[in-house]
């Protein structure tokens, strides 16, 4: 048969679902769980979403959750995405639902994601006000770097055991008003990649330098010189970055002078061809440098998550929704890109779709011990994602 919406969802239509939600998030919080180790959130993610009619897929590409739910008879599909892992940090909020967990904290709003897509599932189970197939993707392992959680439910078959014809999903903005919706279609956040170079000299005693190939000395010069890779190497009008984040040699004994030394560098971009120059510029500079002051050198580069591209009609399409929900003053478009890295960025690679920021408000910034989720945003995220399906299949 052919299924007309009755309504697409309005602001303020789950305001009654906003204790529920407050409650969800804060138990989330309080009981984080690392990468990989998601088990407990995952189960109260399926519970919820059968107890709605949902049909549970569980430990797709470990302990991801993948909810069905199916309305009319029309062929179009889309898939929502929520990450759901926390971060080993210890938590400093001060809040009633601080994490139980020494250690462990959600220091970057998965409990708000996941909190918020669970608001969407329970609404559009209620109203099936929609002409196609809904798939919600309960995400593991968003922090775990290398091989994260995307990478893991893509290779477990996602795209082909729950098919969609596009995928979206969003992050929490501190710093930007609360409720606030950003776009950016094209490159939005940065390729990650990391390098550990390690320096190897002849130590020696401080008091004969001379004997020594000092590697302390051979670092401390290569922080500066690293920078005229995207000083002198990149097209200024495309953005890159080289942070050396550590730097370790010797001992506490100020009199020795090490044989060895390692630096930690975090390298980010958002062209795949200055993400090549970045690398043949760093592996140049770096070995020819060391060389230069006697010492050889060790270099283990790694590539890590790719840049987000978020396609022009989805992206549009997205922002639509967000203007008609919250009108177009609380929208910006386009919204700078962010140096940040995301893993939605496989999932890009794969399928159509936009990742989107929502303003979570004037809080601590993201990875911070004192950060905490919005819950006053969590209705308007939800009221958001059941819109978005609704409008993607209204067809």
């Amino acid at each position: 048969m052919h299924f007309k919406p009755r309504c697409f969802c309005q602001r303020g239509d789950l305001a009654a679902a906003s204790t529920f939600l407050a409650h969800t998030r804060q138990h989330i919080h309080q009981h984080p769980e690392l990468s990989f180790q998601e088990e407990s959130t995952a189960a109260l993610v399926a519970q919820h979403l059968e107890g709605w009619g949902w049909q549970v897929t569980r430990h797709v590409g470990g302990h991801g959750v993948v909810g069905t739910l199916r309305a009319g008879d029309g062929p179009r599909s889309i898939a929502l995405r929520a990450d759901m892992d926390a971060l080993p940090l210890t938590e400093n909020s001060g809040k009633p639902w601080a994490s139980s967990r020494p250690g462990v904290m959600h220091a970057c709003g998965h409990d708000g994601h996941t909190t918020m897509l669970l608001g969407a599932a329970q609404a559009l189970a209620q109203s099936k006000d929609f002409n196609g197939t809904v798939h919600l993707v309960f995400q593991p392992a968003e922090e775990s770097g290398p091989v994260s959680g995307a990478q893991r439910m893509i290779a477990d078959g996602l795209f082909e055991r729950f098919p969609c014809d596009a995928i979206f999903g969003l992050h929490n903005q501190p710093g930007l008003a609360a409720g606030t919706f950003g776009f950016c279609a094209g490159p939005f956040m940065a390729a990650s990649d990391s390098a550990t170079i390690t320096i190897h000299g002849k130590g020696g005693h401080a008091a004969r330098p001379h004997q020594t190939v000092d590697p302390v000395l051979i670092a401390g010069s290569l922080v500066v010189a690293l920078q005229s890779v995207v000083a002198r190497n990149i097209d200024p009008r495309q953005p890159a970055i080289i942070t050396v984040g550590a730097l370790h040699a010797g001992t506490s004994a100020y009199n020795i002078i090490p044989d060895s030394a390692w630096l930690g560098l975090s390298i980010r971009s958002f062209d795949a061809e200055v993400r090549d120059t970045l690398e043949q510029r760093i592996r140049a500079l770096v070995t020819a440098h060391v060389q230069g002051y006697g010492g050889s050198v060790d270099i283990d580069y790694q590539r890590g998550y790719p840049v987000v591209v978020n396609t022009a009609p989805e992206t549009d399409f997205a922002r639509q929704v967000a203007e008609e929900l919250v009108g177009a003053q609380a929208v910006i478009a386009p919204f700078p890109p962010v140096t940040g890295s995301e893993d939605f960025a496989y999932y890009l690679e794969k399928k159509p779709g936009c990742f989107l920021r929502l303003g979570n408000g004037d809080s601590a910034m993201l990875h911070n011990p004192r950060y905490d989720f919005n819950d006053d945003v969590l209705t308007v995220g939800a009221e958001y994602w059941t819109r978005l399906a609704q409008r993607w299949l209204a067809a």
